[in-house]
């Protein structure tokens, strides 16, 4: 187990794929931390419980960590924010984190996995709350080491989280999280995590319906940059639950010394939600996608109504300008008798008008028994 001496002093900046995710320069050594030079420190909030008692408290000497660790109870060390170098400086050592750890635990975000260590055991997944406005959710990647007796959460952004329901059960004693160890007590976050996914989707589900109306109904040029929106953002968890899934079937299949027998068949229950969860992804793509070819065909049927007003207008005024057109061309009809002897008619200019008239007149009533004015407009 390497310690807190092996880590890089330099720290660096971030460097992002096309997706979203970390990854290290060419030729980087592992291990190195990408926390900014201006970083604040991080909040610690420590809740401490047995089957008789909880205890929470806001940490500000993170060497006072090592009495509630040395004890049977379980601890839980929730740091809010990532926090700056001096952080990880103090906690490294009293955890005893393997450089590796903390580089996938600092630099964010990464791709939910579990990986094993020496006494401890790292989950990263991504938590998606639903915006407080109802206008999509935030997202932030949320790391879980686990150890014998205490488990070390670190969140990406310390406003916002899905973990109120496991604080109030084990503040009040609901259900059997203070008589179980702390795996238990990571089931219980990683089942939030999930269960948190669901809030999101229903807000896409009521958004998806309200857009099949529009796309129907009255759309405009905005309602295509709303389905491409919403297709974004299910991509973005997808991205987020698919590997997640993944990663908690891993955990059941492959086990650890720190997870026990009772907690594996909760976290089949927690795997079972993934893939509802991931059901629910897939069908709002599906349907996000129809709506994509619901709207590309109404507004071409949109089109070919008015492309078949525009002909029936046409095709009512094209013999109104063949009559115009040769009753304009003024040949002398003195000149010869064959030069058009209706241009000098009395009635001439009358009976042209009358006839133009009765022509557009026949027109329009064979479109309309035919139905052509009702399919057009």
């Amino acid at each position: 187990m390497q310690n807190s001496d092996a880590f890089p002093s330099t720290y660096r900046s971030p460097s992002t794929s096309k997706l979203g995710y970390f990854y290290d320069r060419p030729g980087t050594t592992p291990g190195q931390l990408n926390i900014s030079a201006d970083a604040p420190p991080a909040d610690l909030v420590l809740i401490d419980y047995d089957r008789d008692r909880s205890t929470r408290i806001t940490v500000t000497d993170p060497e006072a960590i090592h009495e509630y660790l040395e004890t049977h109870t379980v601890s839980w060390i929730d740091v809010l924010g990532l926090g700056n170098a001096a952080t990880w400086a103090a906690l490294s050592p009293i955890f005893k984190l393997h450089r590796l750890l903390v580089e996938d635990v600092v630099n964010v975000p990464q791709r939910p996995k579990i990986e094993h260590y020496q006494d401890q055991l790292l989950i990263i997944a991504i938590m998606v709350v639903l915006n407080p406005a109802q206008t999509g959710f935030t997202k932030e990647q949320v790391s879980l080491v686990l150890g014998k007796n205490y488990l070390l959460t670190v969140q990406e952004e310390p406003e916002e989280d899905c973990f109120h329901g496991v604080r109030q059960r084990i503040e009040i004693d609901r259900g059997v999280i203070r008589s179980q160890g702390a795996d238990y007590l990571a089931y219980c976050l990683l089942d939030a995590i999930v269960d948190g996914f669901f809030p999101v989707l229903e807000y896409y589900g009521e958004l998806i319906e309200s857009l099949e109306d529009e796309v129907m109904i009255k759309p405009d040029r905005f309602t295509l940059s709303k389905i491409h929106k919403i297709r974004r953002e299910l991509l973005t968890l997808r991205r987020a639950i698919w590997p997640l899934r993944d990663a908690i079937n891993s955990l059941i299949r492959d086990g650890s010394d720190l997870i026990s027998s009772e907690v594996q068949v909760y976290l089949r229950d927690c795997y079972d939600h993934t893939i509802q969860v991931m059901d629910m992804v897939e069908t709002y793509r599906e349907l996000a996608t129809g709506l994509m070819d619901v709207y590309l065909s109404v507004v071409g049927n949109k089109m070919n109504e008015i492309m078949k007003f525009l002909t029936v207008v046409s095709a009512i005024f094209i013999p109104l300008t063949f009559i115009a057109g040769v009753y304009g061309m003024n040949f002398n009809s003195e000149k010869s008798p064959l030069n058009m002897p209706e241009l000098s008619w009395y009635w001439g200019y009358p009976l042209c008008l009358v006839l133009m008239f009765t022509v557009a007149g026949g027109l329009v009533f064979l479109f309309w028994k035919r139905g052509w004015f009702k399919s057009a407009i």
